[in-house]
This record gives structure tokens, sequence and C-alpha cells, in this order.
């Protein structure tokens, strides 16, 4: 509910601060006087876009700040949702800078707009004249029907289960998608896939075939050179070998005269050693070496199998084809799981809606049940508030269609005469007829659901005599269950106030400004005595003011 109220310097309103009680809070004032402002300030709370022309100075912030007790409205999980810190009393705030940049807070946290209208939505409902066509919409006549018909549990679970059934049907759909392009390419990849498969790539593989190829390619002249080298080294009396053996005796007979010779004779028996390690190693190499023309004919196909390979497929290395390899195998198999998976996402599909349509049944026969109530409810209220021949014609049909809250058709036609055609809402019911059934729709809800605090903006205009008092009723039975503010120009509406405010304009330093006032007992007689009589107030019309205030 609203606790409090702070304007300023907001349009006529220069400088504002009120507090608000629970039950029944009455506003009246000229027309004129500024009720739309307040109305307009309460938008720009609840996330209405601002606009600098609404400044009344313009070189000065204005700054528009309502303070909310929302214990019983059960809103942790959107404070949650949006990361805000959670107060039983929130604070909500609004600024509008000279630059013309506008700013929101929760609790002294910035939020976007989005945020505070997500927040104003569920803090107060707002209804003129102007705003009773949302009673003529399916939608709401839904939200209205749900309420009586204690479906909360099952239309969450079918919201759940519809959203789990687009996710499937949107997988489905796109591998359908996916399964005709794969299609397509299916035998084009499945055979590239093949001739690489069949090519046994191996990562290495091509720098070890090029070594081979050359050493196969060159065989003669390596055995030839392997051969001469072999000689050089071992050939008697010159070989390199006997050479260096003959240094070495020279050297082990005079090492030991000094360091320096010892340290040449050592070095000179390590390359000994590893010249006959060299001599041993090329005699194998040369015993191992085979002319295989056959061999370099297989290695110099492989190797040209490769090459080709490379050239068709423009890749860089053996890697390359690998991974084209890799992935043209899951293509190739994907494709040919597609139709199981297709088959396998239909059949959860299909029972995901045999699970909606008996979710579905159960908030029909809830809906169907409640529905014949609502309309006695309806039309028992409208007949208080002289609407004696008022009647709905009402069903709820079961569909194919999974729609939003369910698979019905609601059908909501209205005759407001005696043997008069039923129609729809919106076609057949006049302006003032529509906030009646607003007003009367409301005064259900109130009985079923926790509210937001509701605001009626001379809802009553055309209203007076009974009807105006079963309204202030009707109001004040709203009123135990909920914080409800009416504008007013009806004085059996003002008088059932249990607050009564004044809106009214003032001169102060030759500036008109909008006050607003809480009006005591002696203020309410008065004000009630000018909506009756007018300006000139006469004993008649304060002793109908008093009559009307003591109920």
């Amino acid at each position: 509910m609203l606790r409090g109220l702070s304007i300023k310097n907001f349009a006529l309103i220069e400088q504002l601060q009120v507090t608000f009680d629970t039950g029944l809070i009455t506003i009246t004032g000229e027309t004129g006087a500024g009720k739309s402002l307040l109305l307009g300030a309460l938008g720009l709370l609840l996330g209405k876009r601002a606009d600098l022309s609404s400044v009344k100075d313009s070189s000065q912030k204005c700054v528009i700040e309502g303070s909310f007790s929302i214990k019983a409205y059960d809103l942790g999980s959107f404070f949650e949702e949006e990361e805000l810190d959670y107060d039983d009393e929130t604070i909500i705030r609004r600024e509008i800078l000279p630059s013309g940049k506008s700013r929101a807070f929760i609790n002294d946290t910035p939020v976007t707009l989005q945020s505070l209208a997500s927040l104003g939505v569920k803090l107060i409902d707002i209804h003129s004249q102007h705003q009773t066509l949302e009673v003529t919409s399916n939608d709401f006549q839904f939200e209205v029907l749900d309420a009586l018909a204690d479906a909360d549990h099952e239309i969450e679970s079918y919201k759940r289960g519809l959203k789990l059934l687009k996710t499937k049907e949107k997988e489905v759909n796109t591998l359908i998608e996916n399964q005709e392009s794969f299609t397509k390419e299916y035998d084009y990849n499945s055979f590239l896939f093949k001739e690489l498969e069949e090519a046994k790539l191996k990562k290495d593989e091509l720098s070890e075939l090029e070594e081979r190829y050359e050493k196969l390619n060159n065989i003669e002249e390596i055995q030839e050179r392997l051969s001469g080298s072999v000689s050089i080294i071992s050939g008697e009396e010159i070989g390199t070998s006997d050479q260096l053996n003959t240094v070495k005796n020279n050297l082990s007979k005079i090492e030991s005269y000094s360091k320096v010779l010892k340290d040449l004779s050592e070095r000179v028996e390590s390359i000994y050693i590893e010249l006959d390690d060299i001599q041993t190693a090329l005699v194998d190499e040369l015993d191992k070496l085979e002319a295989d023309p056959q061999q370099l004919e297989e290695v110099s196909q492989r190797l040209q199998l490769l090459h080709n390979l490379q050239v068709k497929h423009s890749a860089s290395g053996i890697e390359e084809l690998i991974q084209l390899r890799d992935e043209l195998q899951e293509k190739v198999s994907k494709t040919e799981s597609l139709s199981d998976d297709i088959e396998k996402l239909k059949q959860e599909i299909s029972t995901i809606q045999s699970q909606l349509d008996e979710v579905a049944k159960r908030i029909h026969e809830k809906r169907k049940k409640a529905l014949p109530k609502l309309v006695a409810e309806l039309e028992n209220i409208l007949k208080a508030l002289g609407m004696p021949n008022a009647n709905f014609k009402t069903s709820v049909t079961l569909e194919e269609k999974y729609l939003s809250n369910g698979k019905e058709k609601l059908e909501f036609l209205f005759s407001a005469n005696k043997g008069g055609a039923y129609g729809e809402l919106k076609k057949v019911a006049s302006g003032g007829e529509l906030s009646r059934i607003m007003i009367a729709i409301k005064a259900i809800l109130s009985r079923y659901e926790q509210l937001p605090t509701i605001i009626f903006d001379e809802i009553d205009t055309g209203v007076s005599g009974e009807v105006a008092h079963k309204m202030a009723d009707l109001m004040m039975r709203m009123s135990k269950n909920l914080q409800v503010f009416s504008i007013t120009h009806l004085p059996q509406i003002a008088a059932n106030g249990q607050s009564h405010y004044k809106v009214y304009k003032q001169d102060i330093n030759n500036t008109t400004v909008t006050q607003l006032r809480l009006l005591n007992e002696e203020e309410r007689v008065r004000e009630i005595a000018e909506m009756i009589g007018g300006k000139d107030i006469s004993d008649s019309a304060l002793t109908h003011a008093k009559s009307l205030l003591q109920g």
C-alpha cells in the first residue's frame, strides 16, 4: 500500500508531502485544481517516461518519492531477480534533472525504467474512465475467471509445460532443417570421407616418406660414397685409422713428459675411438643398403596420393587432412543419426502434449465450475449499481490449439437491457457501463487475491442518487481487503472515505501552486456541502453533508 508521497517541483506542485492510511481514501477538488497532476506524478513514480516540460522550474531538479508497505505482496523473488535490497517499507524515487535526464531508484539503488514499471504494476492499479477498456480484453477476462477458479497451480504447471513444448518443437524443426541440408551433401561428404579414411593418414607420415623416397631413389650414390668412405678409413698403411693409430702410439710414449702432451694424447685417443665407431656404423649402414625398385614405386605412389589429396582439399599438410576427415565423419554420422534424433524428439513432444492436455483439462473443469459463480456475482453487483437488467452469456470450450494460459476459448457476451441482443463488451457496453463492470470485477477480485493499491479516477462519472450510495458501499467493502483511492465528484463517495483529502490551487508570491490537504471533520462537512450545493453553501446542504458523513 502507498504510505507516503512526496512531490517537488512538478508542474504546479512546488512542494507537497503527504501520508496515507489504510482503507478508503477519497480525494476531491474543483475541476482543474490539479487532481490529474497527482496521477501524473504517480505515473512517473511507476515507470512512465519523463518529460522536461512537466518540471515546474527547469533550472531545478524534480523529485517524486513514494513510500510503500509491501509485506503482503510476496515480492521477495522480484527483488532477488533484480538484485535489489528488500525492505517491507520500500522507497521508490524518480528524478528529472535540469538536463532532461531521468533517473529511477528503488531503496536508493539505481534501476531501469523497465524494472521500475515491473514493480509499479504490482503496487498500484490506476483506473480511469479511459482505462476501463481493459475489461473487454480476453486476457483480462481469463485473469478474473482464474482468480475464482483457484487454478494457479495448474496454470503455472501448464505454462512450464508449454515453454518446454516450444523448446522441443524448435529443436526438432532445427534438426529437420539440418537434415534437409545435410542430406543434399551426404553423398558428396560420404565419398570425401571414404577417400580420406582409406588413405589411412598418419600425422608425421609425410616427412618419413620423403626421407625414404630420397634414400631409395639415390641408393647407388649412397652405396658408392659409403664404400669409399669406409675404404679411406680402413685402408692398409694409408688408411685414416692406421695413420691415426700411429699418431696415438707416438704420443702415448711421450705423454709422461708434460701435462700438455698428456692432454693431447688423450684427445687423439678419443678421436681414434670415435673414428672406429664411425667406421662400424658406416659398414652397418652399407650392409643394410639394397636396391628395391618395388618399394621405391610404392613410396612414390604414396607420396603422390598425399600430394593429390593436399591439392584437392587445399590443405597445407597431413594434419589439415586429418582434421577435414574427422569433420566429414561427424557430418556423415550426424546425417545418418538425424532421423533417430528427430523421431526421439517427436516422441518427447507427443508425451509433453499428452501431459499438457491433461493439465488443460483440469484447468477447464475448474474454469467451467467457477464461471457461473463469477457471472452471478457480477450481475448481483451491477444490479445494485443501477443496471438491473445486466446479463452475461458466457462459456468456456476446449480447443485444439495450445494458448498461453490453456486450450480454451472464453465467450464473454453482455446485454444491458432486458430482451436485448448479446454482444462483446467493447461493442455493446457504454463507457459508463464499462466503468461499473470494471469496479464490480475489482470488487470481486479483492476477495480472492491480494490486489495492489487501487486508484479510481472519476470512474463514478455519470452516476448519481442511490447508485452513488451503492458504489460507495462497494468501495468501502473493497477497502477492507486493500487500500482504495477514489478521486471523485460524488458527495456520497467522498463522505464514505476513512480519509478525505482536498486538492486545491493557491496563489503564493504571485505564483499559482497546487496543494493537497487532509481535511478535518469540520472541513469535510463544508467540502461535501459544497459538492452538494455549490460555492454558496446552504443550511440544507450542510445538513445533508452531515447526514452523509454520519452514514
